[in-house]
């Protein structure tokens, strides 16, 4: 009996729900919608930094800012810094702590991992891999992430630029 009670509370909520999409603007209906993300990305990030995955409330903080459309990065940007610093965090170029296994250069980067990096293909051009690495380095900047350890990041961001560089345009 209970099932059935609540089979009918939930269909009554959905229809309920789906009515008020179809006669609402779409301009309440964004404003809804970004109003739960951001609540919803400020809830987990909460619960994340609570059990010390830092590493993974940054970008749902981000998130959240993008969704109040505050200066800043966008989502697109937010996601191309979180997948490059998941790559160098797996490949042990970097730790969010400090505390590197690789704290000195290496100079073992290979070409590949540079433009994954860099986030490019072979075959680009000179101005792209310089744009890219301004690009990167804009967005790591401390005055951007304050918290960050950045000074490692741009090393190997410029790392990748020289081994490209080095490599294929000489």
């Amino acid at each position: 009996m209970n099932l059935v009670f609540f089979g009918i509370v939930i269909f009554i909520l959905i229809f309920v729900l789906l009515s008020w999409f179809a006669k609402t603007s779409s301009k309440k209906i964004a404003k809804g919608v970004r109003v739960v993300i951001f609540i919803l990305s400020v809830i987990l990030a909460t619960i994340f930094v609570i059990a010390g995955r830092f590493l993974f409330s940054l970008p749902l903080l981000f998130l959240a800012m993008s969704v109040l459309k505050i200066k800043g990065l966008t989502a697109i940007q937010i996601l191309q810094l979180w997948r490059l610093l998941q790559y160098l965090k797996n490949s042990g170029r970097f730790s969010y702590y400090g505390r590197s296994s690789n704290v000195q250069p290496s100079s073992s980067l290979s070409l590949e991992e540079a433009y994954k990096i860099l986030g490019l293909k072979k075959g680009c051009s000179k101005n792209d891999v310089i744009k890219a690495t301004n690009k990167l380095q804009k967005k790591i900047h401390p005055d951007v992430n304050p918290n960050a350890n950045t000074e490692r990041l741009s090393q190997i961001i410029n790392e990748a630029k020289e081994n490209i560089l080095k490599n294929d345009f000489n």
